[in-house]
C-alpha cells in the first residue's frame, strides 16, 4: 500500500517534531556580536560624514561660546526671526548669552526654526534619536521649516542598539510614548521619482555638536 502522506504533511510533521524537541541555542551570543567591522575612526567624524550624505548640515563647536557665535552667523545668513525653543536646559544656555527666542507657542504657525536637544546621535547612519519626553514634545522638531539640534559629544554612540541603551538607562521602565530617529531633512520621491526636501517636515536640518569632554573629566 502506497504512503498517502503528502509532501506538505511530511514537512509540517517535521516542524512539529522539531518544536517538541528541546535543543540548546546554537548561537547563544548572537545579539552581542558586532554587526559591522570595527573602525578606528572617531564617532564624531563618522557621524558628520553620514549626516552630510543625507543632506544634513553639521557644525562642530569646541564650547558654548563658539556655538552662540556660529548660530548667530547662521541666523543672520538665513534671516531667521521666529526661533522657538521650549526646553529649559537649552533656554538656560541661550539666556546666558542673551540669545533671543520664543519660549511659548504664541504665533507658532509662523515658526521658522525649532531649536531642540536630542537623546543621542547615532554615528553609523548619521541619525538623531529623539523622544517626546522633553518640553519640545513632538511639534518642535516637525512643524518649523528648519530644525536645529544641539547635541553633545557624550551623546554620540556608534549603533542604534547603543542609543536604546541610553534611553533605557535614562527612563528605566517609564519609556516615552514616542521614540524616533531622524535621518536628514524630510524627503519624498513619490511624485515622478523626483526627490523633494521638506515634503512632510523640516526642509533643513542642522546639528551643532558641542564638545563636553572637559565636563566629563
Amino acid at each position: 500500500m502506497k504512503d498517502s502522506t503528502t509532501s506538505k504533511e511530511k514537512f509540517l510533521k517535521k516542524i512539529r517534531k522539531a518544536l517538541l524537541e528541546k535543543r540548546d541555542n546554537p548561537y547563544p551570543n548572537l545579539e552581542d556580536l558586532p554587526l559591522y567591522p570595527s573602525t578606528t575612526e572617531l564617532p564624531e567624524v563618522i557621524f558628520a560624514e553620514e549626516f552630510t550624505k543625507v543632506s544634513g548640515q553639521f557644525i562642530y563647536c569646541e564650547d558654548e561660546i563658539q556655538f552662540i557665535e556660529n548660530i548667530l552667523l547662521l541666523a543672520e545668513e538665513k534671516k531667521w526671526r521666529k526661533i522657538y525653543c521650549w526646553e529649559p536646559e537649552l533656554q538656560e544656555l541661550l539666556n546666558r548669552y542673551e540669545y533671543p527666542y520664543y519660549a511659548t507657542d504664541k504665533d507658532f504657525e509662523l515658526a521658522e526654526v525649532g531649536l531642540t536637544l536630542c537623546e543621542a546621535l547615532i554615528a553609523r547612519n548619521g541619525s538623531i534619536m529623539v523622544t517626546n519626553a522633553n518640553a519640545a514634545g513632538r511639534r518642535l522638531s516637525i512643524f518649523p521649516h528648519c530644525h536645529v539640534v544641539i547635541a553633545y559629544t557624550s551623546q554620540l554612540v556608534m549603533d542604534l542598539k547603543d542609543a536604546f541603551k541610553i534611553i533605557k538607562n535614562k527612563y528605566g521602565n517609564q519609556l516615552p510614548s514616542m521614540i524616533s530617529t531622524i535621518t536628514g531633512p524630510s524627503r519624498t520621491a513619490d511624485i515622478e521619482k523626483t526627490l523633494v526636501l521638506g515634503a512632510h517636515g523640516p526642509k533643513e536640518l542642522f546639528v551643532f555638536l558641542l564638545d563636553d569632554s572637559s565636563k566629563r573629566g
